[in-house]
Parts: structure tokens; sequence; C-alpha cells
């Protein structure tokens, strides 16, 4: 009866060490995506990502696994790479040509609180407890609290245009989670995860090439191809690798906590790295968004428990 209950946590160890991975990785991809931005289109930046990155894990099953997607899967796989990568990834990197990538970190960090909205609008019968309703209210205003400093640069700048695209990602991931959480269980996660990168890596390209925003593959300077490799291995790989793994293995809530560590590294190696603006009003602000995320996500659990 002991090895189980040493396997399990053995398990559990990993899973835990898995959360700490993708807390740290996934803030540190703010900062390669605005390097990399620098060099080549947004949306070019993301297709190469995700075609090379979602490449690997449909090499890997068709090669290893002999796995390729049957028809009924082919639409859910195309509209959740659309949710989840087109939208909320690509416009992600958008956000951060146009804004630091420490401010593009904390617009994201509020993704739990769309989630918690539109379940309210979807399911009448769900209703809000005053600490959820204080924790929405603190999320957005924390977020804006981290704008102060930047007042003149919405004004007179696009500035305006990265807090659009980061909202817009932040809403798009939220609504992929809640419309993939059930069709998900249906497919390897792993291999669900390659070909949605994988086909968004297509379109995203494609639309590249289409609208002239794409620099010729072989005039990709070094840093951005650097980024690129960065973001494909960190991200699409160890990073979601390790997400799902977690996933599959510990509480929602406990995975979560990812959330809350992501912007502060994200802040941070801006300011290190990229002579991002660090002062009272960011740290402020992003304190008091991850604080409004933190009781939403307590509260409302507490609601549907």
């Amino acid at each position: 009866m002991r090895y189980p209950s040493s396997r399990n946590k053995t398990e559990h160890s990993k899973a835990v060490f898995a959360v700490g991975v993708v807390s740290i990785l996934w803030g540190t991809t703010w900062l390669a995506s605005k390097v990399g931005v620098e060099h080549i289109p947004p949306l070019q930046l993301s297709g190469l990502r995700h075609f090379i990155g979602g490449g690997l894990y449909v090499i890997y099953f068709a090669t290893f696994r002999k796995m390729l997607p049957q028809k009924h899967q082919l639409w859910q796989i195309f509209w959740m790479a659309i949710l989840m990568f087109v939208i909320s990834n690509a416009f992600s990197v958008l956000s951060v040509k146009y804004m630091p990538s420490g401010i593009g970190a904390v617009i994201g960090a509020i993704m739990p609180i769309w989630v918690v909205l539109f379940t309210g609008m979807a399911f009448t019968k769900v209703k809000f407890k005053a600490k959820t309703m204080v924790g929405i209210g603190l999320g957005f205003l924390g977020v804006m609290v981290t704008f102060i400093d930047f007042i003149e640069h919405i004004r007179h700048t696009d500035f305006s245009l990265g807090i659009l695209f980061g909202l817009l990602a932040s809403i798009a991931w939220a609504l992929a989670t809640l419309f993939t959480a059930k069709q998900a269980k249906e497919m390897d996660p792993y291999f669900s995860l390659g070909w949605q990168m994988f086909v968004s890596g297509i379109l995203l390209t494609t639309f590249s090439i289409a609208t002239g925003e794409f620099v010729p593959l072989a005039e990709v300077p070094v840093p951005a191809w650097l980024s690129i490799a960065y973001l494909v291995l960190i991200g699409s790989v160890i990073a979601f690798g390790a997400y799902i793994y977690a996933l599959k293995r510990l509480p929602t809530a406990l995975v979560a906590v990812h959330s809350y560590i992501n912007p502060i590294v994200a802040i941070i190696l801006g300011n290190m790295l990229m002579k991002e603006k660090l002062t009272v009003f960011i740290v402020l602000g992003t304190l008091i968004t991850l604080w409004g995320v933190y009781l939403v996500n307590k509260s409302f659990k507490k609601v549907n428990s």
C-alpha cells in the first residue's frame, strides 16, 4: 500500500513543479515577443512561432503515435485554433508592439475575471457574492492605475491600440477556456494543442503574406529568429506541456496560480532587460489587479461549490 502513496506524492510534486515552470516561463514570453516585434511584423512572429511549435507536435504524433485528426475533430481543432491562438495569442503579441510588455501581461492577467463575467451571463442561476463584485472592480481598477504614467502616450500615440488588442486577447482566451473545457476532454490534450498551433500558424502566416506584412525569411534578422526559437521551445513546447501536465493532476485553482506570477515576472524582466518604465503606479496597479483576480477566483468558486 505504500508504493501507490509514494507514487502519488511524486506525481503531485512534479505537477506542482510544473506550475512553477509555467509561472516563470510564460512570464518571460512577453519580453521575447516584445523583442521579436521590433524586427518583424507581430502576426508573422506569431504565425512562425505556432507553425514551427505546432509542427513539432504534429510530427511527433504522426510519426511515433500514428495519430492524425479524425473528420469529426477537424472543426473543433479549427475553431479552438481561431480563439486560442489566432485571436488570443496573436493579439497579445500585437499589443506589445504598442506598449510595454509588462503592461500587456497585467492586462492579460484579468482573463479569469472575464471567465467569471461570461459564466454569469451564460447561466442565470449564478449569483455573484459581494466579494466577487469587489474583486471584479479591483481587477479593472488596477489595470487603469497602471496606465496613469502613460496618459500622454495614450492621448498622442498608438498606445491605446495596445490596450485594445490586449483586452481582446484576454476576452478571446476567456471564451476559449469556457467553450473548449468540455470538448477538450474528447482528445489527447497535447495532440489537440499541437494541431491548434499548427493550424493557427498556417492561417496567420497566410494572412501576413496576403496583407504584405511579411518579411522574407532570408531577411529575418538574427534577434527575431532567437525570439521565435525561444517562444517555440520555451513558450509553446515546454511551458504549454507543463501547463497541461499540471492541469491533469492538480485542481484548476492551484494551476491558476501562474496567472498571478506571470505579470510580475514580465514587469521585472521588461524593466531589467528592455528598460521599460517601472513606477509606483505600475507596481500598485499590478498588485491591485492581482488582488482583484484572487478575490474573484476565491469567492466565485465558493459560490459554485
